[in-house]
């Protein structure tokens, strides 16, 4: 049997869920400033789930999401907090790592608002340096395009941590990443750039197969993480979008979830867990799934 990473859950969707506030273009940092504690107390609640790692509260805070609203010039300050919510349950849980959350600049699954690297690099270059200190590695997430994965690792892996490149791909379609392009085409950028593994997260869990089918042969440690959302609706690729315009699948029990998971772990995926909409309850029934099939969690 294999050692398998057990990652957390989403942490925005939890937030939003668990405040009640509705929700803002500022999505989870909102409620990070309207509710302190409450990012340690979800951080905790993975963790008594089985995950091994807390991905910081940081996939998005960036200056272009900043931008125009209370906290602009809060940038620096908001990191500093994420890292601190995670490091708090660790400590309090007695083990695990944390990963800094690195999240895609401008939108998420909107590779045609990339910037060019010139700008991209330094941007991602910022955040990664303020997470470093207080993390175990950082995970580059909702990375759709292979240029934005060039410039991510350019970015993140001269920190010196271990980088995790997390690939988002269509819905319809998982051997394509969200700008068209084959999985495929990513597997040399992230060898070549140093990535420490390659993932692949936020998009449906029938989309998985295809997409760790795109990543075979790889040096790299892969795995997965998936969504509960039915899709990625129009009316979040609008500008300053809120996750209200998302909607829940009705068919994301933490048993029906597992059983995707348990899938792609026979397909060789060594690090697993979820991403938006899945909740604590959905880790624990992996960590008894994995732990039944006699497999390893670390």
């Amino acid at each position: 049997m294999s050692e398998i990473t057990l990652l957390d859950g989403g942490m925005g969707q939890e937030l939003v869920h668990r405040a009640g506030d509705k929700p803002t273009p500022l999505w989870s940092t909102q409620i990070m400033l309207d509710h302190p504690g409450l990012v340690t107390q979800v951080h905790a609640d993975f963790f008594a789930a089985g995950a091994t790692i807390a991905t910081t509260n940081s996939y998005a805070i960036h200056h272009d999401r900043l931008a125009g609203t209370p906290v602009e010039g809060a940038f620096t300050a908001l990191h500093q907090s994420a890292l601190y919510e995670a490091r708090a349950a660790r400590r309090t849980h007695g083990s695990g790592r944390i990963a800094g959350a690195v999240g895609p600049l401008v939108a998420s699954y909107r590779p045609d608002l990339h910037p060019t690297s010139d700008i991209a690099v330094p941007l991602f270059a910022e955040v990664a340096t303020l997470l470093a200190p207080g993390c175990d590695l950082l995970i580059c997430e909702t990375v759709s395009s292979v240029d934005h994965a060039r410039d991510i690792l350019a970015a993140t892996v001269p920190t010196g941590l271990p980088v995790w490149l997390a690939l988002t791909v269509d819905d319809t379609d998982g051997s394509r990443l969200r700008s068209g392009e084959p999985v495929s085409e990513a597997v040399p950028v992230a060898q070549e750039g140093g990535a420490a593994a390659i993932l692949i997260n936020c998009s449906t869990p029938e989309a998985i197969p295809a997409a760790l089918a795109g990543l075979a042969g790889t040096e790299l440690p892969m795995g997965a993480y998936a969504n509960g959302f039915e899709q990625i609706s129009d009316g979040f690729l609008d500008d300053k979008p809120t996750v209200d315009a998302l909607t829940l699948r009705h068919d994301f029990t933490p048993a029906l979830y597992a059983d995707h998971v348990m899938s792609w772990v026979a397909s060789g995926a060594t690090i697993v867990g979820g991403c938006c909409e899945v909740g604590p309850a959905h880790i624990a029934e992996i960590a008894n799934r994995l732990r039944d099939a006699g497999h390893t969690i670390v």
